[in-house]
C-alpha cells in the first residue's frame, strides 16, 4: 500500500512541474501536442484513482489503461525534447519522474494481476 500511495504523490509532483512547463511550448502547438500531453498525464492520474477505489479486475484493468497513458506521455516528452520545447537537462529530470512512476505503477500491477499459469 505504501508504493500505491507513493505513486499518487509522484504523479501529483510530475503533473504540477510538466503543465506550467507546457505553457512555454510554442503557442501554436498548444491545442496538438502540449494538450495531448497534458491530457495523457492527467488521464493517468484519472486511471490511478479509479485503480484505487476498485477490486482486483476492474482495479488491474484501471491500471492496464494507466500504463497505456504513461506510455504516451513518454513519448510526448521525447518528442517535445526532440523539438526543443525543452532543455536536455528538463527532458532528463522528466524522464527520471516518469521511470520512477513506472516502477511503482509496475510494482502495484504485480499485486493485483497474478502471473499467468507456467511462467517464470
Amino acid at each position: 500500500m505504501a508504493d500505491e500511495m507513493a505513486i499518487f504523490t509522484r504523479t501529483y509532483d510530475f503533473i504540477s512541474w510538466l503543465v506550467p512547463l507546457t505553457l512555454n511550448f510554442p503557442r501554436s502547438q498548444r491545442f496538438v501536442v502540449t494538450s495531448r500531453l497534458q491530457s495523457a498525464a492527467l488521464v493517468f492520474q484519472e486511471r490511478l484513482v479509479e485503480a484505487n477505489s476498485r477490486r482486483a479486475r476492474q482495479a488491474a484493468a484501471a491500471l492496464r489503461e494507466a500504463d497505456a497513458e504513461l506510455t504516451k506521455v513518454r513519448l510526448y516528452l521525447r518528442l517535445c525534447e526532440r523539438w526543443e520545447w525543452m532543455s536536455s537537462g528538463q527532458y532528463r529530470h522528466a524522464s527520471a519522474m516518469v521511470a520512477e512512476i513506472g516502477r511503482l505503477l509496475g510494482g502495484w500491477m504485480k499485486t493485483v494481476m497474478p502471473e499467468p499459469k507456467g511462467s517464470s
